[in-house]
């Protein structure tokens, strides 16, 4: 029987973006395994192993881990390993590095390298020798950006480097959502966001990548009190975002929502999405919600590169940029009439991520990697 092995440090990250692939194997006749740490429960045709990765690739722990993940990749001849996240993809090509001499392919996405540009010279100095040692043993490494691509052909020595724009999401549940105007008015109305108001949103973790508290920061500067920033996530930040809101009076006009299952409702009923995040290999949160045709306020980082654009998706300025970030969301708050503008530009933007288009690029990835093979 063929089998496949996807491998990612937690769980989690498997449900949130690679069941459609897991799936398309187990039509296609695979055995389907799966290892990650536990976080979120997977669908029970996949074979689950449960392996304690880390965060971090100096964790004495590693060394039992990649000692589980060689028995399992040695045990099942598996015909493809698909990794992904930095630590459990550098255990996963070095604990396969017998079984590709034996034909198993080893492809390996990387969600946005840690080195950059403008990355933390700590970053390149561990991640980057790394990443460029574990490449040799790579058959295959997909870059979800442009920037990575460029880099990854010019540095890094796996047999193929190939370049798919993301994991996909579903951009009908997205662009096919509506809400109507009782329910929107009524939710705003519940937060205090009156109805000639501005509503900013952001959706990601309370960290400080995803960097709300810029954000904050220039909402305490916009001399309109009728703008909004709600937050939808949870996160170690929590706390010291509230405290940072409170110390700068905007208790009333920042709402921290928690993690939300109706992301397309909020979305719906927002009028401005902000992301201004330190680092994203992609960033599926923003491209969702420019399905919605929302405005999209955005760091100008690689990932986000990749599609944002001032004045056709929205603007975009330095993360840590206050005043621009004051500048930008102005300059919509002002104009009506240019987020209207906008709508359609990012809806038609969002559509090249659709699932189906990105899963017909990296079937044929494997497709290619399965013929190679024999």
């Amino acid at each position: 029987m063929k089998k496949v092995l996807f491998v990612a440090s937690v769980s989690g990250h498997i449900r949130a973006f690679h069941l459609p692939y897991l799936e398309w194997f187990r039509k296609e006749g695979y055995q389907v395994d799966v290892a990650a740490r536990l976080t979120a429960e997977l669908p029970p045709e996949y074979n689950f192993h449960n392996i304690s990765f880390e965060r971090s690739p100096f964790k004495k722990s590693n060394i039992s881990v990649y000692k589980q993940l060689k028995k399992l990749i040695d045990e099942n001849e598996y015909d493809i390993i698909h990794c992904h996240t930095p630590v459990a993809a550098i255990l996963t090509r070095l604990a396969a590095r017998k079984a590709r001499k034996h034909g198993t392919k080893v492809i390996y996405t990387a969600h946005g390298f840690h080195f950059y540009k403008g990355a933390p010279l700590l970053n390149w100095l561990i991640y980057y020798p790394i990443e460029k040692l574990c490449s040799k043993w790579t058959d295959v490494l997909i870059t979800i950006n442009k920037e990575d691509y460029e880099f990854a052909k010019k540095k890094m020595k796996a047999k193929w480097i190939k370049y798919v724009p993301g994991v996909g999401f579903d951009y009908d549940k997205f662009s096919n959502f509506t809400v109507t105007e009782e329910k929107k008015n009524k939710f705003r109305e519940d937060l205090g966001i009156g109805g000639n108001d501005v509503m900013l949103v952001s959706v990601g973790e309370l960290n400080d990548n995803k960097n709300h508290s810029v954000i904050i920061k220039a909402l305490s500067q916009i001399s309109h009190q009728n703008v909004h920033y709600c937050i939808a996530g949870k996160g170690p930040l929590e706390n010291s975002l509230k405290q940072l809101s409170a110390s700068l009076g905007l208790g009333d006009r920042v709402h921290i929502l928690g993690f939300r299952t109706d992301v397309q409702f909020l979305l719906n009923c927002a009028d401005i999405f902000c992301f201004p995040s330190k680092r994203e290999g992609l960033g599926i949160a923003a491209i969702e919600a420019m399905a919605c045709g929302l405005p999209i306020v955005t760091s100008n980082i690689h990932g986000i590169n990749d599609y944002s654009e001032d004045g056709i998706t929205g603007f975009k300025c330095s993360p840590n940029d206050v005043v621009g970030f004051v500048r930008i969301i102005n300059k919509l708050f002002l104009s009506p009439e240019l987020r209207d503008q906008i709508c359609e530009n990012n809806r038609e933007i969002a559509k090249s991520y659709n699932i189906d288009t990105i899963m017909n690029k990296v079937r044929k990835i494997y497709l290619e990697a399965l013929r190679e093979q024999d």
